[in-house]
């Protein structure tokens, strides 16, 4: 995210901000401009921070306070660009619902953002059959512990989400009954879009072929597969080749990791050098090696750019949650294996978004890179 302000009074702001904490102006975020433009109360006009009126309107569903994008006055659609992907809502009337799906909306919009800045197009339903979409449901019997109704998943374009995922207490002991290092809404989301991605892009597309050799053969018996997972645990090892547990079940989900663990990275970074955060070099880094510093675009970086930046920081920053008592944010390990799966999430994302075409670089790069990193890097360690 980059470091927003508000654009009447500069104070700085959280990409979910409605109204700004200092001077109490109203607030909407504008996706493709990537800016925050503020109400004028004297004449109801939306102005930047130059003081220019900017021709937008309030997402529809700001009635419901669940979401602070604006959409072009001359849009034939009320709803915003990630609002409109939206099937199925749930239903408001239940107590304790509206909080738990404006959370879930918070961390859509903030996961479609990242994924516009990459330069990925993304069609709704209306646009195309085989768009994106969303049904967000709620299961009362989740929450009283019993076996949920809903599942959250993806199928032909729609992501399925259970709002009891919007529960922090409810989400924590699901993690701890999967056995999870990591689950948050914004996991949930990079991950079935990754599936959605996946079906887009590879399943019909020249990158099939080079998909199934470095992620395997995603004709494997799913339900099979699925079985075996939760039967027995994972083969000694599969750090070496998998970024987490569930990606050893099958291709499928190690595809749908990779891309939510590249969007991690990718967002990450792009927040750490919007604040222009510095690292000093790692101590057991070549003498003349310089500071850490994101000043680059990690949505256009290559991967061996990520890569180097993304290890010190993200040891660093477990640290710095490991001092307030809290969980490595970064819970997982960056073996030689995994980078060169993120390096084929970066280079079909790259391609697909018009920033590289086959045949402008090679991977020995990349290659080159994982083979400095031995055995891997553990940015999580116990």
């Amino acid at each position: 995210m980059a470091a927003y302000t508000c654009p009447n009074c500069r104070q700085r702001l959280h990409f979910e901000s409605r109204v700004c904490p200092s001077c109490a102006h109203p607030l909407g975020f504008a996706p493709v401009a990537n800016r925050f433009l503020h109400l004028d109360v004297a004449d109801g006009a939306w102005r930047d921070a130059r003081g220019a009126a900017a021709m937008v309107q309030p997402c529809a569903n700001t009635r419901y306070g669940v979401c602070n994008w604006v959409v072009d006055r001359g849009d034939p659609q009320s709803m915003c660009l990630a609002c409109r992907h939206n099937r199925t809502i749930p239903d408001l009337g239940v107590p304790g619902v509206l909080e738990r799906w404006t959370r879930i909306e918070d961390a859509k919009r903030r996961v479609l953002h990242g994924l516009m800045r990459l330069g990925l197009k993304l069609e709704t339903k209306a646009q195309n059959i085989h768009g994106l979409a969303f049904d967000f449901l709620y299961d009362p019997s989740a929450e009283q512990g019993y076996a949920p109704r809903h599942f959250t998943g993806h199928e032909n374009g729609l992501i399925t989400l259970n709002l009891v995922e919007a529960d922090d207490a409810q989400r924590e002991r699901i993690r701890r009954q999967m056995g999870e290092p990591y689950r948050t809404l914004v996991g949930h989301f990079r991950h079935e879009i990754g599936h959605y991605v996946w079906s887009r892009l590879i399943e019909f597309g020249p990158d099939l072929i080079p998909f199934r050799a470095l992620f395997g053969d995603e004709r494997a018996d799913y339900q099979a597969a699925l079985q075996a997972h939760y039967t027995n645990p994972p083969r000694p090892g599969w750090e070496d080749h998998y970024v987490s547990a569930y990606a050893t079940m099958h291709p499928w989900e190690d595809f749908a990791e990779t891309f939510a663990h590249h969007s991690h990275i990718v967002d990450t970074l792009a927040t750490i050098g919007e604040f222009g955060t510095r690292l000093d070099p790692m101590p057991a880094a070549a003498p003349g090696t310089p500071d850490s510093v994101i000043d680059f675009d990690p949505y256009s970086a290559d991967t061996a750019t990520l890569t180097a930046h993304w290890i010190p920081f993200a040891f660093a920053i477990n640290e710095i949650n490991r001092s307030m008592g809290q969980p490595d944010l970064y819970p997982f390990r960056l073996s030689p294996g995994v980078v060169l799966k993120l390096d084929f999430v970066n280079r079909l994302v790259a391609f697909y978004a018009g920033r590289w075409a086959p045949g402008e670089a090679e991977a020995s790069d990349i290659r080159a890179l994982a083979a400095t990193l031995g055995q891997g890097v553990e940015l999580g360690a116990g």
